[in-house]
């Protein structure tokens, strides 16, 4: 969890302030001094998000508005750093227990659906436990690890969420097949060039326990849908 004082905090409390007050809907973000104290607001929000359950909001508030007004604190200084990192510690091993949670479900419905899937006529299983199903197949070379593509792609999770495409970016997608994560190289390599094919890829072989972002959590089971356009050169 960040921590952020001063100007940042100052902000986040005039903006709670005028949320208790008239509601955000009120809010009016027209000129520029608007819209940079809307942002900071937004920044201060960010750096405590995960502390959003256990933050007392009241107490937030008076310590930013006794810092602006210049008043001595109301509580000891050793007492304020003692309780901010029991909070901090609080705070980090409850998200983490949320991480350790999210990694368990997301393994064992990754699992259920791979054994599922890879159950489905057409489906062949990798060695490395990769999934694929040809859509359409070229005739054209496959690929290697030092190549480059240019590829039409969707990656869905097993619930049906877009979280990338080639579409979304405006067009096809150059990559370096030897430059992404394992299951996606693993797919270019064994797709001829003007094929179309369905992956599933394992968490092992995606992003594992880390997870990517806020839209692929921890041990997610990734699907791909890409189409080979051409093989543009080597690196």
């Amino acid at each position: 969890m960040r921590i952020k004082i001063g100007v940042a905090a100052a902000a986040a409390v005039l903006t709670i302030t005028a949320c208790n007050q008239a509601g955000t809907a009120s809010a009016r973000l027209d000129t520029d001094n608007q819209k940079a104290s809307y942002g900071i607001g937004l920044n201060v929000g960010h750096s405590l998000r995960g502390a959003e359950d256990s933050l007392d909001m009241s107490a937030f508030r008076k310590g930013v508005e006794d810092a602006l007004a210049n008043r001595d604190p109301a509580v000891p200084q050793e007492e304020i750093q003692a309780a901010v990192q029991k909070f901090a510690q609080a705070v980090t091993a409850g998200q983490q227990a949320k991480q350790e949670a999210a990694a368990k479900k997301n393994q064992e419905e990754g699992e259920a659906y791979l054994k599922e899937n890879g159950a489905k006529q057409g489906v062949t299983t990798t060695a490395s436990g990769l999934q694929y199903e040809v859509l359409k197949q070229g005739d054209g070379p496959k690929p290697a690890a030092d190549d480059t593509v240019s590829i039409n792609y969707t990656g869905t999770l097993i619930d049906g969420t877009v979280f990338d495409s080639s579409e979304k970016h405006g067009g096809p997608a150059t990559f370096g097949v030897g430059g992404v994560i394992k299951g996606f190289t693993e797919a270019l390599e064994l797709m001829p060039v003007g094929s179309k094919y369905r992956f599933v890829i394992p968490a092992d072989l995606a992003y594992g326990e880390q997870g990517a972002g806020e839209d692929i959590g921890p041990n997610a089971t990734l699907i791909f849908e890409i189409e080979l356009l051409s093989i543009t050169g080597a690196k």
